[in-house]
């Protein structure tokens, strides 16, 4: 008999045959493993491939599509150039619920003295005033001065610029009313600066209550067309996409680090009121102080700038 056929090589043989097979079974899970881990980088790097993408497709968006600002913007203001439109309004009814062919009430005029004696003898006193159009304090000043400063842009008395702020975008239920309002005003005075002024007072004497949504971007662009606008098309296409809130935003951020053409002033409340510089701090709805206030500091301006003459000696 061979040893081949010892009683003892069959189940060598068989202890052989399982731990080969055994061997091949751990192999092929070896194999498995690697496969899974190889899938699973290959997808771990095509998730982060596409996030790459994505962000990079929206930077680059971004960075196309620059931030607007008006044409006719100084220092984050606008100056009035005319007073054209106060009342005036068209057949529909406007955001407030009122027939816009109504005119829209006004202030009764205020006996008050102009800021200068002559345009001949001083310099037009330099108005600035910024402007949340949630702010009641800001309504409270318009409807109280409309009619004087009105009257003092007239005379070329004054100058004025309206500075609009979005200090209270947060109190709109997250609609961002006083942001997109403050763009709205911007889109009026880069198309339609004649028109500013009375889009300006309607923003205010319309204007919504705090912590309430406010108007849509339709129904500001409705507004402004109610004044009378020039290009009412282009002026309802920039309220509506929103094309300065991103400069509003920027110029109140400016604003509350530091006033421009001041001192370290910086805007803490609105309405902030600067007359040739100087802060008014009285009643904002009293128009006789405000005007008494406007007198003294046209004033002291003109006497500041008048030479005393030297007394001529006597032969």
């Amino acid at each position: 008999m061979s040893s081949d056929e010892s009683p003892n090589a069959a189940p060598s043989e068989r202890r052989d045959a399982v731990r080969e097979k055994a061997q091949q079974v751990k192999a092929r899970q070896s194999r498995a493993r690697l496969i899974r881990r190889a899938s699973l980088a290959v997808v771990a790097v095509a998730f982060v491939a596409v996030i790459a993408v994505v962000v990079t497709w929206t930077v680059s968006s971004s960075a196309a599509k620059p931030s607007m600002s008006p044409a006719n913007d100084v220092d984050g203001g606008f100056a009035v150039t005319g007073v054209t439109g106060l009342g005036i309004a068209s057949d529909t009814a406007g955001p407030s619920g009122q027939a816009e062919g109504e005119a829209t009430p006004t202030p009764t005029p205020t006996e008050t003295p102009a800021p200068t004696a002559s345009p001949t003898e001083a310099a037009a006193v330099d108005i600035h005033v910024y402007v949340d159009y949630l702010s009641t304090g800001s309504r409270d000043f318009q409807l109280a001065n409309m009619t004087q400063l009105s009257e003092w842009v007239k005379e070329g008395a004054a100058t004025l610029t309206y500075h609009p702020v979005a200090m209270l975008t947060a109190k709109s239920n997250g609609t961002k009313y006083s942001l997109r309002a403050a763009g709205a005003a911007a889109c009026v005075a880069q198309n339609s600066p004649d028109y500013f002024f009375a889009f300006n007072d309607a923003l205010l004497r319309e204007q919504p209550d705090v912590d309430s949504d406010g108007y849509s971007d339709s129904e500001l662009a409705a507004l402004a067309i109610a004044t009378g606008v020039d290009g009412p098309k282009v002026v309802r296409s920039c309220i509506e996409d929103q094309a300065f809130t991103s400069w509003a935003k920027t110029e109140t951020e400016r604003a509350l680090k530091e006033l421009p053409g001041t001192d370290g002033i910086a805007l803490t409340t609105t309405p902030m009121v600067m007359v040739n510089g100087t802060q008014y701090v009285g009643k904002l709805d009293d128009p006789k102080e405000f005007a008494q206030f406007v007198l003294t500091v046209a004033s002291d301006a003109y006497f500041k700038a008048t030479p005393t003459p030297t007394p001529t000696p006597t032969p």
